[in-house]
């Protein structure tokens, strides 16, 4: 048992999702969103490295040493599984855990909306699920490419920076794929992937031009292709991804996303007030006919009105499911407050409101 797996087991007992370890100070942990001191002496800087090497491969510690930064996974028997990233700063060594459960979760256990699960069905198109680092995405996806597994008799190749959730093939042939371990890059296992006659292709993240077109590409072409980007709405999706293309290369993209795109869910996490755990709010935008118009003629500013009118498709706004949340009672008004994008329709919950300096 390597001496770092007594933190992982602590994380545990916690029901912490995150551990830091920063040579120069005590470890802390991520509590329900939260970060919270271990009570433990100050690392020092060779005591940690020492720790970190013991369980990392050989060619992870010599990409550490040349980059100054480096991403794996690591599995601890019987307690999960770890996305581990170590990093350089100022006092030394530094490295931060997410831990990955080795049970994926339903969609009924994650509250999450029905029409997210019908998505595993799609015969073809992209689905993306989006939102800050945290909130929660590669969990969703986890879900969705299990209710696949579980209900169609197909070939899924999932592509991760590191592999997270471990799929144990059910109906479908799973295979994870790795950056670094198994493939060089994502668009070099996305390119290969196309070659290798998978039916739903899951990308970790959509991280660059190249990567983002395969993507498209593939969705283009009779596959179905879920994946991850960092925006905080369906309409600023769309955006971003017709946006890393050079302008005289948009109208085209625009047109080709407009026929691949199926989904965009876009997702935050809250910290429950009325138990112990986290709960979602999620934005979802399905592509109707109507929807990929509007992509294809570059109107993305009228995709929440399209959201709130398509309801019997499973559409919501971001703002409509954390104020569903606040009224259940679930989170906290300045919670609410502060993820939502149209701030005034939470002031009047709040005690005190602010004077937020953002909204000038």
């Amino acid at each position: 048992m390597a001496k770092i797996d007594a933190f992982f087991k602590l994380m545990t007992e916690q029901g912490a999702s995150d551990l830091h370890l920063v040579a120069g100070q005590p470890p802390a942990l991520r509590i329900r969103g939260e970060m919270e001191r271990v009570k433990y002496k100050v690392l020092e800087n060779d005591e940690l490295r020492a720790m970190l090497y013991e369980i990392a491969p050989e060619h992870k510690v010599k990409e550490f040493e040349e980059t100054g930064d480096v991403d794996f996974g690591y599995d601890v028997l019987g307690i999960a599984r770890y996305r581990s990233n170590f990093f350089m700063q100022k006092n030394g060594v530094a490295a931060v855990f997410r831990q990955i459960p080795e049970q994926i979760m339903t969609a009924e256990q994650l509250g999450l909306p029905e029409v997210v699960s019908k998505l595993a069905s799609l015969p073809r198109g992209l689905v993306l699920v989006t939102g800050p680092t945290g909130s929660g995405k590669s969990t969703t996806l986890a879900s969705i490419i299990d209710v696949a597994n579980r209900n169609r008799k197909d070939h899924i190749i999932t592509i991760e920076d590191p592999i997270e959730f471990v799929h144990q093939s059910k109906g479908c042939i799973i295979n994870h794929r790795e950056i670094g371990l198994h493939t060089n890059s994502f668009s070099a296992a996305l390119r290969g992937a196309l070659r290798e006659d998978p039916d739903i292709i899951l990308v970790g993240e959509m991280r660059d031009l190249e990567t983002i077109s395969l993507a498209i590409e593939a969705a283009s072409t009779g596959h179905l292709v879920f994946s991850t980007l960092h925006t905080s709405s369906a309409a600023k999706t769309v955006d971003r991804m017709i946006e890393v293309f050079p302008a005289d290369q948009q109208n085209q993209i625009r047109s080709t996303l407009s026929d691949g795109i199926r989904a965009i869910i876009a997702q935050v996490l809250f910290k429950r007030v009325d138990k112990i755990g986290r709960c979602p709010a999620l934005e979802i935008l399905i592509a109707t006919p109507a929807v990929r118009n509007l992509v294809r003629e570059g109107k993305t500013h009228q995709i929440a009105s399209m959201i709130q009118t398509g309801k019997k498709y499973g559409m919501q706004l971001l703002d409509d499911a954390i104020m569903e949340l606040l009224n259940n009672g679930w989170i906290s008004a300045d919670e609410a407050y502060a993820k939502s994008n149209d701030k005034g329709k939470f002031r009047p919950f709040l005690k005190n409101p602010p004077s937020d300096f953002t909204e000038a």
